[in-house]
C-alpha cells in the first residue's frame, strides 16, 4: 500500500487555541487507533514508514486501522508556545489527553495503542501511568505501548550531549541553502540513528525542515524548547526519575521496549530493569535491541518496523 497522510489541526483551548498539527493515515472511522509520538526535536512524519507498514499489515488481515502521528506543540506544523516554560512533559501529556478524548467524541475508536520515541515515550508513560494511578481517565484504556529507546532513567551524559546542540538555530543560525545540505548537517548529529541510505535519510530530514521566505531552509522546531531543558540538574533529574518509575509501575498496557544496542540515553541496565518492573502490565515488558543502532531507532529498517507492527496487530 502506498499513500500519503492528511494534515489536520486540533485547537488546544487550554493553550489559548494554539493549533497542534497531526498526520492522519488510514480510515478515519476505524475502531483501532494507533497514536505515534516523536522525539524531542522531531515531528510526526518520522513515522511515515511505520504508519504504512501498519496499514499494510491491517489490510492483509482484512482489518481497518487509523494511525495518527502528532506534531507536539513547538514542532513541525504545530504552533509554538508563547511561554517556553510550558515545553514540559506534564503539559504535553495534558495536550494528548485532551486530544485523544476529543478524537473519541468524533470517531468513537475502541482500541488504542501508543508508540513513543524518546520524548514521545516519556509522554506515553505520563499518560498511561496517570490512567493506571486513577489520576486521569481516557475514553479507552490503551492496550499496547511501544517505548522506543527511553525509560524512567535517562543517562546524564546523554542529557549533556543533547544540551550541547539543542536550540542552536536561532534566526540566522542553522540556515541551509538546500534540503540536502540540511540533511547532511543533521546526519552529523543523528548518525546514532543507525544505517540509512541517502534516500531514506533525506526523506526523514526534509520533513524536519521548513522553508524560509527567502527560499532557504531551517529546522522545524522552536529553539525555545531548550529553555526548560537547560535548567535540568542531576538533582532534578533524579527526582524526575523517581516520578517516572512510579508512573511506569502503574501502566496496564502490554509493553514493548525497543533499544538501540549502542544507545547512550537508555542504558542496558535500565532497559533490563523495566522488564522486571511494571507489575500492573498483563505480561512482563518485552525488550528487543537493534544491533548497530544508538539513540534512537527510526523504524525505517524492515526488521524494526516489522517487529512493532506485529506487536501492535496481535
Amino acid at each position: 500500500m502506498s499513500t500519503q497522510p492528511t494534515l489536520e489541526y486540533f485547537p488546544l483551548v487550554h493553550r489559548g487555541n494554539k493549533k497542534m498539527g497531526y498526520w492522519s493515515w488510514g480510515d478515519p472511522a476505524a475502531k483501532h487507533l494507533v497514536v505515534c509520538v516523536h522525539g524531542l526535536t522531531r515531528q510526526g512524519r518520522d513515522f511515515d514508514v511505520l504508519a504504512e507498514a501498519i496499514l499494510d499489515k491491517a489490510s492483509s488481515k482484512g482489518e481497518s486501522v487509523r494511525v495518527i502521528c502528532v506534531d507536539i506543540i513547538g514542532r513541525g506544523m504545530s504552533d509554538w508556545s508563547d511561554d517556553p516554560m510550558t515545553y514540559a512533559i506534564p503539559n504535553y501529556a495534558q495536550d494528548m489527553m485532551v486530544f485523544l478524548t476529543a478524537l473519541h467524541s468524533a470517531s468513537s475508536y475502541e482500541t488504542l495503542d501508543w508508540v513513543g520515541t524518546s520524548m514521545g515515550g516519556l509522554i506515553g508513560m505520563a499518560v498511561l501511568g496517570s490512567v493506571g494511578l486513577g489520576d486521569i481517565a481516557l475514553p479507552v484504556v490503551p492496550r499496547h505501548l511501544v517505548l522506543n529507546d527511553v525509560g524512567p532513567v535517562i543517562e546524564w551524559s546523554s542529557l549533556v550531549r543533547i544540551g550541547a546542540y539543542l536550540g542552536r538555530h536561532a534566526p540566522g543560525v542553522g540556515i541551509f541553502e538546500t534540503e540536502q545540505q540540511g540533511a547532511d548537517a543533521m546526519w552529523v548529529l543523528a548518525s546514532s540513528f543507525g544505517p540509512h541510505t541517502t534516500a531514506q535519510w533525506l526523506e526523514l530530514s526534509k520533513h524536519q525542515m521548513k522553508k524560509c521566505a527567502d527560499g532557504k531552509f531551517t529546522l522545524a522546531y522552536d529553539p525555545a524548547i531548550a529553555t526548560l531543558f537547560k535548567t535540568a540538574s542531576r538533582e532534578t533529574t533524579a527526582a524526575g526519575e523517581a516520578m517516572m518509575w512510579q508512573l511506569y509501575e502503574h501502566i496496564t498496557a502490554k509493553t514493548l521496549i525497543t533499544r538501540g544496542q549502542e544507545s547512550d540515553l537508555l542504558s542496558a541496565a535500565t532497559a533490563k530493569a523495566m522488564t522486571k518492573r511494571g507489575h500492573k502490565m498483563p505480561v512482563p515488558a518485552r525488550l528487543v535491541e537493534f544491533v548497530g543502532v544508538g539513540h534512537a531507532p527510526t523504524f525505517v529498517a524492515k526488521d524494526q518496523h516489522d517487529l512493532v507492527t506485529q506487536f501492535l496487530m496481535d
